[in-house]
């Protein structure tokens, strides 16, 4: 295991998530040399690792380990040392999960940064679908039960990964406002601080579903990202397709059209163009249009597609990525986008290799390869 890369303000982290622990690739601003560190916690199934600017700098890790259990654990010396939280996220007095998969959560599988107004806030997402926060900067994590209470929890089905909670998207500007992703249960918003909570999924397929294609819930996002700089925008891969809704979540747009394929894991959002966004498709199940059989980069082609234009037009990057013979598959953390001009996009694949682009999906290098297989890539710039 390599120490921790030096980190200051500036720097650009690299945080990956694998089956066999986290790794640290280190930049700086001309993101040409990467210095990796890593593994931390070897061995273990990391989910996601996350980091958050305010306060401390702190990096978050959903750990899921086959012999200790889910835990987060956090470091805020960029991986010298790493802590667990005192009080991790379980089920407490909830016997009406025990007809489903338990009252025991079995992995934790999103960690989210609160808002700046809020600093010692943090979210998690866990299996089976549950929302959990922190309001002490990680250290105790309760459940918000308002979403474990909807009346239609007895009958969320559990996707090919489980039923999973794996996206966490908040209002940038009311703070009362969220939506969270549950495969395979669709969006679910809530308009007052996690109290109530509505589906919001109307416009979105699920072809899966033999008697309502377009139900009110039952849908599976595989990725949900709320845009950072226009109110009520949000864009999703679902199992069954791309959309874009502008009012909040109340109406979903099909933006597929133009794509290779409606299946699909990964989503990546322009920091300042909310018109701009990335998705890679991957092929779909034999003799459908549901998706989900066959699991790897359409075609054998691994191409990321860009819109600029809110999903209405797609274009196809293929510079320095591989095209022939190219089975590469994405699970649907691996993706990020950096907040420098140009953007940066960044992917990693279970074979173990990131590709990135340095301006914006025009032209890709390998940054490394023969990594465990990856869950998650995040990139963030150190303050």
């Amino acid at each position: 295991m390599t120490g921790a890369a030096p980190a200051r303000s500036g720097s650009l982290l690299v945080l990956v998530g694998t089956r066999k622990g986290g790794f640290i690739l280190t930049g700086d601003p001309s993101r040409q040399r990467w210095q990796v560190s890593g593994p931390y916690s070897p061995g273990t199934d990391i989910y996601h690792l996350t980091y958050d600017p305010r306060g401390s700098s702190r990096i978050f890790a959903a750990s899921n380990s086959m012999w200790f259990g889910p835990q987060i654990e956090f470091t805020d010396d960029f991986g010298k040392t790493w802590a667990q939280s005192s009080e991790q996220p379980r089920f407490r007095d909830k016997p009406e999960y025990a007809e489903h998969d338990g009252p025991t959560v079995s992995n934790v599988w999103h960690l989210e940064p609160g808002r700046d107004s809020e600093p010692d806030v943090r979210f998690a997402g866990v299996q089976p679908a549950a929302l959990f926060k922190s309001a002490d900067g990680g250290e105790t994590w309760h459940e918000v039960h308002g979403l474990g209470k909807h009346p239609t929890r007895s009958e969320w089905m559990p996707g090919f990964g489980g039923l999973c909670l794996h996206s966490i998207a908040l209002d940038p500007q009311q703070a009362e406002r969220m939506w969270v992703g549950i495969s395979a249960a669709g969006v679910f918003r809530t308009n007052d601080g996690g109290e109530t909570w509505q589906p919001a999924n109307t416009g979105v397929r699920a072809d899966f579903n033999p008697g309502d294609p377009l139900p009110e819930w039952g849908q599976c996002p595989h990725k949900l990202l709320t845009h950072p700089t226009t109110a009520g925008l949000l864009y999703q891969q679902n199992h069954c397709g791309v959309y874009r809704t502008i009012d909040y979540g109340d109406q979903w747009a099909d933006i597929t059209e133009g794509l290779p394929s409606r299946f699909g894991f990964v989503l990546g959002l322009h920091h300042s163009d909310p018109h701009t966004l990335f998705v890679l498709p991957e092929d779909e199940a034999l003799g459908t249009d549901v998706g989900g059989g066959i699991r790897y980069a359409s075609g054998g082609k691994f191409r990321v597609f860009r819109s600029r234009t809110g999903g209405q037009v797609w274009e196809p990057l293929t510079s320095g990525l591989p095209q022939e013979h190219a089975y590469l598959h994405v699970l649907r953390e691996a993706m990020a986008t950096d907040t420098l001009d140009p953007v940066g996009i960044y992917v990693g694949t279970v074979n173990g290799q990131i590709y990135y682009s340095r301006d914006e999906g025009d032209h890709w290098e390998l940054m490394i390869e023969n990594l465990p297989p990856i869950n998650s890539v995040e990139v963030a710039e150190v303050k």
